[in-house]
């Protein structure tokens, strides 16, 4: 258990603190506006601490902490640390799905909109997240009538450019076709502004100019015209019913709305920009400590804007309760968006209606949550059990790894390890392995290389700090690998030399009966037919085996497609792309003459002769 630290030596400062175990992992990361009230807090009667921050205290064995000049900063370095370092007592967000955006690519020649999840590029504007992408592209279909930016992706583009035909959309009229040059690029710019200024919220202008075009056409007797400005006067009035007008239209605001319990708290949150709801979102964190709501309320707000938000930082989030120190987080937002931010709690009117509107979604989506998680933790904590069981584990198996291997009569000779932690898929843990040391086709060769490449890592790990420790850090309390005695005997062989075999449990998994071998015994154990053990192995087998075939499958395409211009030194792929599109190909890079590579003003000599050289040593052989 860890030792109080002398007094004197904690300073009265803020920073953030740090919990660690025996091996230097960090356990918990927290904040504080003094460090020596902080952690005295830490250090008084056990039986008065809430049961897991008590837990956490006992599991540590020491503390450290980072002074830093004031409360903002501590709030910033207590962040960084904790997605550095994903400590266990910290709050876990789970169900934090990737949700989409509707992006414009600005960056491009020809900006394009589209769907687009993950992290976020330079160039390109985002407007959302949207609960689900149907709903994207039905707005996007809506609008396109009235701003027909393309939508296709780059090759298309290009190859329509090529031919000179333009695709299906531009006929429809929901495309200005700029791949055949029907729209020059000051007016594709004008729709692609105009698309811009109608989803920050700007409708009006949008709604006016059409309604004034289509009278214009009626005028002048073009009533075909007047008839398609109609319908595309339809279109954009049935994309803005689609966004809920819930404030004034000068506000722009996020509302985050909580439900929870002891162990977990469901989040929703409405991006209000313009006084229109134009993006939703919502994930479920995992409490690990006993917290407070308004400590969960500070960890939501945390999470949201940490980093620049997509749809930028608003100036009001209202919020369920108050963090513990708002006028932190006040200045912590200000400062980041540039300008004030305030945070409150909204007391009536329709900001109150908008606010249990949100909370409302967020207790619905809890109860949901609350279903799944019964009755998956409980088949995940049986399965667990019976494994235990039935292999005669020391202990429940909470992190399983998994290997295998993929290969064609030897080449491109692959391996794969999945981890389950806690009975779910930890995909970022998973790790790909290229074979390196054996030359033909030996399963047993390639999974020994394989196993002792894992292993090796994992007592080096053991030696090092925790902040330079690598990929391999952490112990399984299983290895199952995928096959018969053959494949069980090599990895009992790399624990023992590594000393490993009393600390690591190994059991091997035949496909033929589904039988489990495990070390020392003649005869394999039959995990019942229709037990959550015996599923939870298959998966993890199943999910092994196909993480190594679509790694082998990758190797071979990128093989198989190698081109003629691949290894040329001084060649890289931007070069190389263009050398091929301002010649027409490859074939007329492989019969280009010297002189004519070194004719192109961007093309330095010494490349264009390793270009000349390499292709037509490659033709005389």
């Amino acid at each position: 258990m860890v030792q109080r630290p002398e007094p004197g030596s904690i300073p009265d400062a803020p920073g953030s603190y740090q919990f660690k175990d025996a091996e230097g992992r960090i356990l918990y990361v927290g904040k504080a506006k003094s460090l020596r009230a902080r952690l005295s807090s830490y250090f008084q009667d056990g039986s008065s601490l809430p049961p897991r921050t008590a837990q956490m205290v006992g599991s540590a064995d020491n503390v450290e902490w980072i002074q830093v000049r004031n409360e903002v900063e501590a709030l910033m370095l207590e962040y960084s640390l904790i997605q550095r370092h994903k400590p266990r007592y910290n709050v876990r967000y789970v169900d934090d799905k990737s949700y989409p955006f509707l992006a414009v690519t600005l960056g491009d020649e020809w900006p394009r909109a589209m769907v687009m999840r993950g992290r976020k590029r330079k160039g390109v504007r985002y407007f959302g997240p949207y609960g689900h992408a149907y709903a994207i592209r039905e707005t996007l279909d809506l609008l396109l009538r009235t701003f027909p930016v393309r939508t296709c992706s780059d090759n298309k583009l290009e190859r329509h450019r090529r031919s000179g035909r333009p695709c299906l959309l531009f006929h429809i009229e929901k495309c200005a076709g700029p791949c055949v040059g029907e729209v020059g690029h000051d007016a594709y710019d004008v729709l692609v502004a105009e698309l811009l200024d109608f989803l920050d919220g700007n409708t009006e202008p949008i709604l006016t100019r059409l309604e004034e075009e289509m009278r214009g056409a009626a005028d002048a007797l073009e009533f075909e015209r007047a008839a398609r400005i109609r319908d595309r006067l339809a279109s954009v009035n049935r994309a803005i019913e689609k966004q809920q007008m819930v404030a004034p239209r000068s506000e722009d605001l996020d509302v985050i709305g909580v439900a929870e319990d002891e162990l977990e708290a469901a989040v929703q949150i409405f991006f209000v920009r313009k006084g229109r709801v134009v993006g939703r979102k919502g994930f479920v964190l995992d409490k690990v400590l006993d917290l407070t709501p308004s400590e969960v309320v500070e960890h939501v707000l945390e999470r949201l804007y940490y980093e620049e938000p997509a749809m930028g930082m608003p100036k009001q989030v209202l919020v369920p309760v108050l963090p513990g120190d708002v006028d932190l987080y006040r200045q912590w937002l200000s400062e980041h968006r540039g300008s004030k931010v305030d945070i409150r709690i909204p007391q009536r009117g329709d900001k109150r209606r908008l606010q249990e509107t949100v909370a409302e979604n967020a207790r619905v989506d809890f109860t949901r949550h609350r279903l799944r998680r019964a009755s998956d933790y409980n088949s995940r904590a049986r399965a667990l059990r019976e494994l235990q069981d039935q292999l005669e584990l020391p202990e429940a198996p909470l992190r399983i790894e998994c290997y295998d291997m993929s290969h064609i009569q030897g080449r491109d000779y692959v391996g794969s390890m999945v981890v389950l932690e806690d009975g779910l898929p930890n995909k970022s843990q998973y790790r790909k392995f290229r074979i390196k040391e054996v030359p033909g086709n030996d399963d047993f060769a390639a999974m020994e290389e394989v196993l002792r490449r894992r292993l090796t890592s994992y007592v080096a790990d053991r030696e090092r700090p925790v902040e330079e420790r690598g990929r391999f850090q952490y112990p399984p309390q299983l290895i199952l690998v995928d096959g018969g005695k053959g494949q069980l005997n090599v990895a009992c062989r790399v624990l023992e030399e590594l000393g490993l075999e009393e600390e690591i449990p190994v059991a091997a998994l035949a496909k033929q009966f589904e039988e489990v071998h495990l070390p020392g015994r003649a005869e394999p154990v039959r995990v019942p037919r229709q037990s959550e053990a015996l599923f939870m192995l298959q998966r993890i087998r199943d999910e092994s085996h196909r993480f190594a075939i679509d790694y082998h499958r990758k190797l071979r395409e990128k093989r198989m497609t190698r081109s003629a211009l691949d290894d040329i030194p001084g060649l890289g792929p931007v070069r190389k792309k263009r050398l091929v599109k301002e010649l027409g190909g490859v074939n007329k890079v492989k019969t280009a003459e010297l002189e004519a590579l070194k004719e192109l003003s961007w093309l330095p000599d010494e490349v264009a002769d390793a270009v000349y050289t390499k292709l037509h040593d490659r033709a005389v052989r």
